[in-house]
């Protein structure tokens, strides 16, 4: 979801500041600002729910790699 909201701020932002040619009907600068607006908006919902599916995770297995929850896997033997 970020790389679509970058993708959406940068095709934005080149229709607002790069792009000189008129179209009758369409104001590509407002078209701009809108696609801006939107990956703007979509980035920020993409970070808020990578934060929230990392508070969300079950913690992992010790770096040992041995699991000494209630059902996990026995150790490795090496």
């Amino acid at each position: 979801m970020i790389g679509l909201g970058l993708f959406l701020a940068a095709v934005g932002a080149i229709l607002k500041y790069a792009v000189t040619a008129t179209l009758v009907g369409i104001d590509i600068q407002v078209v701009g600002v809108i696609l801006l607006v939107i990956g703007v908006i979509v980035m920020l919902f993409g970070i808020a729910r990578l934060i929230m599916d990392q508070q969300n995770r079950p913690p992992g297995p010790p770096p040992g790699g041995y699991d000494a929850r209630p059902g996990g896997p026995p150790p490795t033997q090496y």
